[in-house]
């Protein structure tokens, strides 16, 4: 253990870490002293004679893993309790972090033994080691070992000054979404707002000083947070209302203090100088260099087929809500803003079904106790509850542990399930706490093995007094794609941390198990388990609940659409495009969207100043990944559909592959050959085009 453990509680190794003890006095002191741990760690393997795979992999896994867990633990932190001194302490160590980190992967020493074990092994030696050896090898070249000396000190630079601007990115981009506010007093312009997001107005209005604010009478408090923002623009009657809430979302971090325009620039800049120090032509070539897709072309061809086969049912679609459009007096094309609005009533007319209607039977505890039972009856785990086990960083966070068939604890993880908008970042997402490793301290130890533990976060609605946390259909959905992440961080049999659960996964399968978990909510058993009316305990009417597995198909063409764009803009972005030069960043966004969708980007569109995934996280260049994982995802469940949704014997022994599969091997296999292990063949990408029903003609 850390000198310092017991005083601070970044520095422990015994058990997992008390985030509510952690303050930003201790952030300095704690990666100051991980830091040094880690570079004597590297300092005596630098100058270790060389040594077999397994030892030297061995001593790699434990070089940063306490450096790792203290960091990722503040950089959690950062995105789920933020506050200015966190901040500070955070931009404080952020420098020396990302220099070691540099300084690792531009190791001389280590890269030579890494070389040394490899060609140790020859061509027939452990495949995994192979694998994993093979993947560190080229993350070295990645991190710039084969630079020569000033190259490499400008490679180590860049890195400082990506990892610095990112931070930026992400804190404007909270601040601007936390910024904006519109208080309404007007009850007109609260026409056909559900009950329910007028309540959140109200509440959100009395939080700033509106002490007689109510849901009836307002004024309401209206915000950019999602749990708002979208069933306003769904459901507001008053259109300039919606035009308002539509530009400001659309202009989040491009002006004044928070405008990111300038920090785009600098990190597509910084991001092809990188590229161009490594030898390749453009930033999307080195990222591609580590993923499945082999190359642009190939990501090119897959969207544009994804393009071609959804466009005639997004103009179609189109064509229908402006009809709706017409008929209540709107004339001239539809905008970005009406879009939403009038997507919910085509749904209502087509389907006979209101969304947010649905949110009654779709309590977030019923939810979730329907979820960990289909994973207990298909996937061989328990899922139970264990609040109080272990230390939380809000009161509204909740623990749990995973259980085998056998009744053996192999995982953990916290649920952050509510929105907190001004401290924590919106969307969802899952996060490894710790990885499975045989070895390494920190954590939760059963028989001698540190096991998993994850994170899973979303922004569902707070329950109020008298209602629990009711879900959309989209946030049932997102549930259950983070739970699929978890599941490949949890249920990994892999027993060391570099390739186990998602590390050495290539960026464009990850998503696999997240999107295929999804397609869980429309298997009708599933769907009856996750639903039930929170006041009468009712379960979903029969016939609702064909509605909504018949919805699936629902405007498909148009959020096929919607995505290939983002995807088609961050490659355009990060291939070809001269971020030096006259290109300018927004004005592609509008030319992509223009080509892509069927209406185009408005004037004052600046989406990607708060496009996140591209700047301030993993998705620079990688941001089709969503679709190429999605192909493997609906492929993967064409296997259950096969054997028949009916069929619970054939479900379960599928269920069983899959997770020996997909779900076990983390990064120790490639995943074209763990998914050739589960399906037999290689992913069609027809399956897809299938699964969103965007085979069958337009309507």
């Amino acid at each position: 253990m850390v000198s310092g453990a017991v005083a601070n509680p970044l520095l422990c190794d015994q058990g997992l870490i008390d985030y509510a003890a952690v303050q930003p006095e201790h952030i300095v002191p704690a990666i100051q002293a991980r830091l040094a741990d880690a570079q004597s760690r590297l300092s005596a393997l630098e100058s270790a004679p060389p040594a077999q795979a397994p030892a030297l992999l061995r001593a790699i896994e434990s070089l940063g893993d306490g450096l790792g867990r203290a960091w990722g633990a503040v950089s959690h932190l950062m995105s789920v309790a933020n506050s200015p001194a966190l901040r500070e302490a955070h931009q404080t160590v952020q420098p020396a972090v990302v220099a070691f980190w540099s300084s690792v992967s531009q190791s001389q020493g280590l890269h030579a033994a890494l070389v040394s074990a490899r060609q140790a092994l020859g061509n027939d030696g452990d495949p995994v080691l192979t694998r994993i050896l093979d993947t560190e090898i080229k993350d070295f070249v990645h991190g710039g070992v084969g630079l020569p000396p000033e190259a490499r000190a400008r490679f180590s630079a860049i890195r400082q000054e990506l990892a610095q601007a990112s931070t930026s990115f992400a804190n404007h981009h909270l601040d601007s979404t936390k910024a904006w506010c519109e208080m309404v007093s007007d009850p007109a312009q609260m026409a056909g707002v559900p009950a329910r997001v007028r309540a959140m107005c109200a509440a959100a209005a009395r939080e700033r000083g509106e002490e007689q604010a109510n849901a009836e009478n307002g004024p309401w408090a209206l915000t950019l947070d999602a749990p708002v923002l979208q069933p306003l623009l769904q459901h507001a009657q008053q259109r300039d209302l919606r035009q308002r809430l539509h530009q400001a979302f659309s202009t989040r971090a491009s002006e004044g203090e928070h405008d990111n325009r300038p920090l785009i620039r600098k990190i597509l800049n910084l991001r092809q100088e990188l590229a161009g120090l490594l030898g390749f032509d453009s930033y999307a070539e080195l990222s591609l260099d580590s993923k499945m897709a082999p190359s642009v072309a190939a990501v090119d061809e897959l969207l544009d087929a994804l393009v071609s086969a959804a466009t005639p049912h997004a103009k179609a679609d189109l064509n229908a809500m402006a009809e709706l459009a017409a008929a209540d007096g709107i004339s001239g094309p539809l905008r970005a803003w009406d879009i939403p609005f009038y997507a919910e009533r085509l749904r209502e007319r087509r389907l006979d079904l209101n969304e947010e209607a649905l949110r009654a039977y779709f309590p977030l505890d019923r939810v979730l106790s329907g979820l960990f039972a289909m994973l207990e009856g298909y996937f061989d785990i328990q899922v139970k509850a264990a609040d109080g086990e272990a230390p939380v960083w809000h009161p509204d966070v909740r623990f749990f542990r995973i259980f085998d068939g056998n009744g053996k604890n192999i995982a953990a993880f916290y649920l952050d399930a509510y929105a907190r908008p001004g401290a924590k970042r919106s969307g969802a997402w899952m996060n490894g706490i710790t990885s499975r490793s045989s070895h390494l301290p920190g954590g939760m130890v059963v028989d001698g093995v540190r096991i998993p533990v994850a994170v899973l976060v979303t922004n569902a609605p707070q329950p109020s007094a008298d209602t629990p946390s009711l879900l959309g259909w989209r946030e049932v959905e997102t549930l259950f794609h983070e739970c699929g992440h978890g599941l490949q961080h949890m249920l990994t049999t892999v027993d060391t941390s570099l390739a186990a659960g998602i590390h050495k996964v290539e960026w464009d399968a990850v998503e696999l198990p997240s999107q295929f978990l999804e397609n869980w909510c429309y298997h009708p058993p599933t769907l009856e388990r996750i639903s039930a009316h929170y006041q009468s305990g009712e379960p979903l009417p029969a016939a609702e609940a064909k509605r909504l597995i018949a919805a699936r198909h629902f405007n498909q063409g148009w959020m096929t659409l919607r995505q290939c764009t983002f995807a088609r803009m961050d490659l355009r972005l990060h291939h070809g495009f001269q971020p030096g030069g006259n290109d300018d960043a927004i004005a592609l966004q509008a030319q992509v969207t223009a080509q892509t969708m069927p209406i185009p980007a408005e004037d004052y569109d600046h989406f990607l100043c708060s496009f996140a995934h591209l700047f301030a996280g993993g998705y620079g260049a990688g941001y089709y990944s969503y679709k190429w994982a999605e192909v493997l995802a609906a492929d993967a469940w064409g296997a259950f559909e096969d054997v028949g949704l009916d069929n619970d014997v054939a479900l379960r022994a599928t269920a069983q592959r899959f997770r020996d599969t997909v779900l076990a091997l983390g990064g120790s296999v490639h995943p074209m050959q763990v998914f050739i292990a589960f399906r037999g063949r290689e992913p069609q990408p027809d399956a897809l085009i299938r699964l969103c029903g965007l085979d069958r003609p337009a309507a």
